[in-house]
């Protein structure tokens, strides 16, 4: 009995020690698992199924790398991936445009919540409703665009029906709510900017341009990174707005990389996993050298100073 009694206190003391190092680690071990299951599992499932031809109900055959060869000589693939291109420079645009107006909201004035409101609202809607927006905002027939084309003496624009304007008209639309959040990522980054150094460098005749260059902007660092690679993850897997306002038209000119990998997996054209696969896996390995090489340079920032 007294062993006993000895063991429940030696187990209870090494609970007790070891309690504050367990506790979080249980709370996140249901995410862990879920992220493991849903994301990481996946990822590696797409490289192998990338080396079958596989139509999703019959036997998959293995052809090693032969849909990657075809990649190479798919003109589809490289317009969908110049897509990506553009969409990854112009969507960039969202990142300075956010911290502009973040720092326009940032201050305490009459309404001031009101307008926090309004510029936040196009976060919360649903990228499909933005689709719609949109779509009947460049409307040839009764859209605003031409309404106010027209105003200023201007000829009529069908944008989404135009293979030279279609992309850059959805990514546009893309940029209303991608704005909104990295303005709330620069809002949540400038309350903690510290208002001694702000102090210091207007004794030293710091101003305007001065003072967001050298000392706001360094002092927003964590939210810039985050902006950086949501937003580049955002822009390299654009799909609902493809989806709703174009379908990857006119004429397949709106494609990108994702909506491409549906079309040729999922979608009346063919039911081919493993070469839908092989476009996942040069999406997905497009991402990891944007991340790393954010990472990397990150790093060497931190070590320099």
């Amino acid at each position: 009995m007294a062993q006993a009694t000895v063991a429940e206190t030696r187990q209870s003391s090494w609970w007790h020690k070891n309690q504050q190092q367990l506790t979080p680690w249980l709370f996140l071990a249901p995410g862990i698992l879920f992220f493991l299951f849903y994301v990481i599992f996946p990822i590696f499932q797409s490289f192998n199924l990338s080396l079958y031809q596989w139509d999703g109900l019959g036997k998959a055959e293995y052809v090693g790398l032969y849909n990657y060869e075809e990649l190479y000589w798919d003109d589809a693939f490289y317009i969908s991936l110049k897509n990506n291109v553009l969409w990854l420079l112009l969507y960039l645009a969202a990142i300075p445009a956010g911290l502009f107006i973040a720092l326009f909201l940032n201050q305490t004035v009459t309404g001031i919540r009101l307008y926090k409101s309004l510029f936040f609202f196009p976060f919360v809607i649903s990228q499909v409703v933005v689709g719609l927006v949109f779509t009947w905002f460049y409307d040839p027939t009764f859209g605003i665009l031409n309404v106010l084309l027209g105003a200023v003496g201007l000829p009529p624009m069908n944008v989404l029906g135009d293979e030279n304007w279609v992309t850059v008209g959805i990514i546009v639309a893309g940029l209303w709510p991608q704005t909104a959040y990295c303005m709330i990522l620069y809002l949540t980054g400038l309350n903690a900017v510290d208002p001694e150094q702000i102090e210091a460098g207007r004794l030293d005749g710091a101003k305007s341009w001065r003072m967001l260059w050298y000392i706001i902007v360094p002092q927003l660092r964590p939210a810039t990174f985050i902006a950086f690679v949501v937003t580049i993850i955002g822009a390299l897997r654009s799909f609902d707005l493809i989806s709703v306002m174009t379908n990857g038209g006119p004429f397949g000119s709106s494609r990108v990389l994702s909506f491409y990998m549906f079309e040729v997996a999922l979608s009346e054209y063919g039911f081919r996993m493993g070469y839908g696969a092989s476009i996942a896996v040069v999406l997905f390995l497009i991402m990891l050298a944007f991340i790393a090489y954010f990472l990397w340079s990150m790093y060497k920032e931190e070590k320099a100073r």
